[in-house]
């Protein structure tokens, strides 16, 4: 059954019979903590037992991040679960290893640049695999009720670290240029992307160059039972070769 977290009723039939949901966030950010309410709602209303929400991670306080807009939502939508009598977890997860390739450029060995405007602040990349792999770890097992963990690296990196990787990886020098926001914003701009997808990459690059996603832990590491992937290893296995 296909539900639409745009409406309530067809999210009660499809969580029909559903005992343990995997709340994956949803990504309308304009309407997003509408839909989420619906899903609470819905699985409520369905006798779902147990909820998984995959939310965000940052180290710092929401009245305080650049990308309030994402984490206010993110907050909220944590408050309705707690406040459900639902059984929960939440997943808090920093941000995804795999789009490094569209942050620093599809053709970064052609120019030798990293065009980016994140400073000297670090972010605990992880896979998205990884992410799956722990959140249905913690789907198929009981002994994780009501607990909220961080789904992030055991070590972060800046985009110059990413840059020296790359460097090491492909024997071709890379080199790292963090330009000004409003500098960053006119060459997406130029680039022919819409006004809102400029900002909102932009509004994440400028949480990174603050260290909003530098954080650390060893909560995936143990659901996973052994160390996430590291930088050096992704971006061996893209860049590897060419």
């Amino acid at each position: 059954m296909k539900g639409d977290y745009d409406y309530y009723s067809s999210m009660v039939t499809a969580f029909s019979d559903v005992d343990k949901l995997l709340f994956v966030s949803g990504n309308d950010v304009t309407n997003r903590l509408k839909q989420h309410e619906n899903v609470v709602r819905a699985a409520i209303k369905a006798g779902v037992k147990h909820i998984v929400y995959t939310s965000l991670l940052t180290n710092v306080p929401v009245e305080k991040t650049v990308i309030a807009a994402v984490t206010e939502t993110h907050l909220k939508t944590e408050k309705l679960l707690k406040n459900s009598g639902v059984s929960y977890n939440i997943l808090r997860n920093n941000l995804y290893m795999d789009l490094l390739v569209q942050s620093i450029g599809e053709h970064v060995l052609e120019t030798g640049t990293i065009f980016y405007p994140s400073a000297e602040g670090k972010t605990a990349f992880v896979l998205r695999s990884e992410m799956a792999e722990a959140a249905a770890e913690i789907l198929v097992t009981d002994e994780h009720d009501g607990k909220i963990y961080n789904i992030t690296n055991i070590e972060s990196y800046t985009f110059q670290e990413v840059a020296a990787a790359l460097t090491s990886i492909t024997g071709k020098k890379i080199n790292f240029v963090s330009p000004g926001i409003e500098s960053f914003k006119s060459t997406l701009g130029s680039a022919g992307l819409p006004s809102q997808l400029v900002d909102d990459i932009t509004a994440f690059a400028h949480a990174q160059s603050l260290n909003e996603f530098n954080v650390v832990g060893d909560d995936l590491k143990n659901l996973l039972g052994r160390n996430p992937m590291n930088l050096h290893t992704y971006l061996s296995m893209i860049y590897g070769g060419k």
